[in-house]
């Protein structure tokens, strides 16, 4: 059973001022930018050597390599990975609307380079249908078929030139995935890894989504096998479904028969894959025996030409090819939406294994990895790369520990390549499509985001369908642009509406909570704690001033107006009182020369007037005469004392005189601006001139020195004004206005 502790504090209240006399805050000794400069590029051993490791994570933890503890484990996930690479590399090709072949490069070139310098042990890096996807839309933006059309003599024909169109759009996929690859360098040098945060979880999940269903729509033509227009730009998927619906009359039967015989077989296969699971060492390659399965025969003819043509010769690789940089131009957009994504999905990946196994991923570190991996891998016709969720699955829960599982696949695939290169000149792109639908399978699970997110952040929610009909309607470069901007808005409209509150004290406590959440939180009387759950800024520092006088229930205002009436009132009270006392005395001087005859007169006026014959209620019937209604016997402050019990202002109906102190808690603020400064001196100014004293509660370190900035501090502002804690402002404000000892006592620890 949980034993709770007690603790006990005796300590002086600190105001801002006393706790840096106690704390000492430092000095800020930052060096100049020349001495900067020269601390940056001075060379010692131990800065060479850490700078090395860190450009090349492998050169740290290679030289430890336990072959016993690790080989086998890696070898064992890396064939598995190696052999999903094969049909996915093949398929996701098609969505880049490349040739399969070039898929393959993909899976090989990029995976050497992350080996080298990636920090993450079990993300696999490859062919994604996300970044297929978006590759493809710029291929065939650039490349449509209606550029390639044969010329027969003077007469163009409709038969189109695809060994020319491939060979061009295999240059467009280049030059795109090398521009991305520098701009992820680039980022990556300048620390910029945090640009990925601004990438979401329901961003980046909406957005895959909806990339999901481009892709679906993509490969439709190959599960129909029939020839709809290509059409780029808004609706396009919209337009592309249409053409396909009316071209359905004319499928072609033998290709929709082979599409659904292998759809049953794939998704009979994974669900049979996934009972087993637990059972098997590694899961079955399904995907691979289905391609198989449908092109065996060719298969078989295929390795046997080739090891009887070649039983001791492997046909090279092709030699690397500079992407055509003219083409930069056109696909800077795109380049910098792929580099985004890749990063965004690679990240997330990687740090959720880095979690998992006890290891730190390095944001701006992947980056550089990933943005060479692409760089290097396109001169050698490879495109976007990023890590595949299902084949880091795989790797990660197939025992796969370090990067040595990614050398593993990549053998499988080079393998693959030199032995059965002329086999993927030409696949059953039915199979690949249907390889496609299955394995975006855990991205269509993703619609069940909108009813997490519906019971759990609306604003999220909305984020995601923002994201989602967008990149439906915009494409995914122009869909990815309007939902970071949409999440960008969602940001400033959290801060921009935010919860105020009320605190109340926690009986026996120093805390102070919600009293509209918590019953059993009382305010202190005479004192308002009010907080906001933002930091305040420019966006909402209006807003914040709203929000204190509605919830303090006094609108400032109208409370100035009424003081400043109440002011003009007490200045003609004062100077009827003067014109009063000077008659009185010309009274008196003249009563000393007729007393008779005057105070004769007096007693009878007073008389008349139903007064005592004493002549006592003289000065106050005689100022009546003056024709004001308040006399001079009662005070001009009880007067107003008793204005104000019959005015209430504010909407919680509190009287002004409940209220002596105000105190605002910012801890939950991490800045305040120049507009957020002048609203609080305004606070302070407004509520001083009704006899409110103002205090601020909980700031950072930070927040204090901006104000310092900001010359908010002057002679009736002071540091004595902001307190360590909120506690610490009740205290003094209790013992500055005299309250009772006995309710200091209550909230005192």
């Amino acid at each position: 059973m949980y034993k709770y502790r007690k603790y006990r504090i005796e300590r002086e209240v600190l105001n801002e001022q006393r706790l840096e006399e106690l704390a000492q805050r430092k000095t800020d000794a930052q060096p100049s930018l020349i001495n900067h400069l020269k601390e940056s590029i001075r060379c010692t051993v131990p800065k060479l050597k850490h700078g090395v490791l860190r450009t090349f994570p492998a050169l740290y933890w290679l030289p430890k390599y336990s072959v016993r503890d690790y080989g086998m484990p890696d070898l064992i996930s890396g064939i598995s990975v190696g052999i999903m690479h094969l049909p996915q590399g093949m398929a996701y090709a098609l969505l880049a609307s490349l040739p399969p072949v070039f898929g393959l490069y993909t899976s090989l070139y990029p995976a050497l380079i992350y080996f080298f310098f990636g920090t993450s042990r079990h993300i696999s890096i490859g062919t994604f249908a996300v970044l297929s996807i978006m590759v493809g839309s710029v291929t065939e933006r650039l490349a449509p078929d209606v550029d390639f059309l044969k010329v027969n003599g003077t007469n163009v024909t409709t038969e189109v030139d695809i060994a020319a169109r491939d060979s061009y759009r295999v240059q467009v996929a280049a030059a795109t995935t090398v521009l991305g690859g520098l701009i992820q360098v680039v980022l990556g040098l300048i620390k910029f890894g945090f640009v990925g945060t601004y990438l979401s979880e329901p961003l980046v999940r909406a957005y895959t989504t909806a990339a999901a269903l481009h892709a679906v729509v993509a490969q439709l033509k190959y599960v129909f096998g029939v020839s709809p227009a290509r059409f780029n730009g808004p609706l396009s998927l919209v337009y592309t479904l249409k053409d396909v619906f009316l071209l359905l009359p004319q499928s072609h039967f033998p290709t929709l028969v082979v599409s659904l015989v292998s759809l049953v077989l794939l998704i009979a296969a994974k669900e049979i894959n996934a009972f087993l699971s637990p059972r098997l060492p590694v899961p079955i390659p399904v995907e691979l025996i289905t391609v198989i399965f449908f092109y065996g025969h060719d298969l078989f003819l295929i390795i046997t030409d080739s090891l009887i043509s070649y039983p001791f010769l492997l046909p090279s690789l092709s030699s690397p090819i500079v992407p055509d940089g003219s083409i930069f131009r056109e696909v800077i957009g795109d380049a910098f939406a792929l580099a985004l994504v890749a990063y965004a999905i690679s990240i997330s990946l990687g740090k959720t294994f880095a979690l998992k196994h006890g290891y730190r991923v390095d944001s701006n570190q992947e980056l550089v990895a990933l943005g060479l991996s692409n760089t290097v891998g396109a001169f050698f016709q490879s495109y976007a790369v990023c890590a595949s969720m299902s084949r880091s699955l795989i790797q990660e829960s197939t025992g796969g520990k370090t990067q040595m599982a990614g050398i593993a696949s990549a053998i499988i695939v080079l393998v693959t390549i030199l032995k059965l290169g002329p086999f993927f000149q030409e696949l059953p792109k039915a199979v690949l499509a249907c390889i496609v639908f299955v394995n975006l399978k855990g991205m269509f699970k993703q619609y069940s985001d909108i009813v997490l997110l519906w019971r759990s952040d609306k604003t999220d929610l909305v984020l995601w369908l923002v994201t989602w009909v967008s990149t439906l309607l915009f494409n995914l470069d122009l869909g990815l642009a309007a939902a970071i901007m949409f999440a960008l808005l969602t940001v400033i409209f959290r801060t921009q509406l935010p919860t105020y509150s009320l605190l109340g004290n926690v009986d026996g406590s120093e805390l102070y909570v919600d009293i509209e959440i918590h019953e059993e939180a009382r305010e202190i009387p005479g004192i308002t704690i009010f907080r906001s759950s933002a930091t305040v800024y420019f966006a909402n520092a209006e807003l914040y001033l709203e929000a204190l006088k509605e919830k303090s229930g006094l609108d400032i205002t109208k409370m100035i107006i009424y003081k400043k009436r109440e002011d003009a009132k007490e200045k003609r009270r004062q100077k009827r009182e003067e014109r009063w006392a000077q008659r009185q005395a010309k009274k008196e001087e003249l009563a000393d020369q007729t007393a008779v005859f005057c105070v004769e007169k007096g007693l009878r006026w007073e008389y008349l007037k139903g007064g005592n014959l004493d002549g006592t209620d003289f000065a106050w019937t005689s100022e009546q005469m003056d024709g004001d209604a308040t006399t001079r016997g009662s005070s001009s402050k009880d007067t107003q004392s008793r204005d104000l019990e019959r005015i209430s202002l504010g909407s919680l109906g509190k009287w002004t005189w409940d209220i002596h102190s105000i105190i605002l808690d910012l801890s939950t603020a991490n800045f305040i601006d120049t507009v957020a400064a002048k609203t609080m001196k305004n606070i302070f100014q407004d509520f001083g001139e009704i006899d409110i004293d103002v205090y601020l509660a909980g700031c950072q370190a930070s927040v204090v020195q901006q104000l310092e900035l900001g010359h908010f501090f002057s002679g009736s502002i002071t540091k004595k004004h902001l307190f360590a804690s909120v506690h610490d402002a009740v205290l003094y404000c209790l013992d500055h206005r005299g309250q009772e000892s006995s309710l200091v006592s209550v909230i005192r620890l």
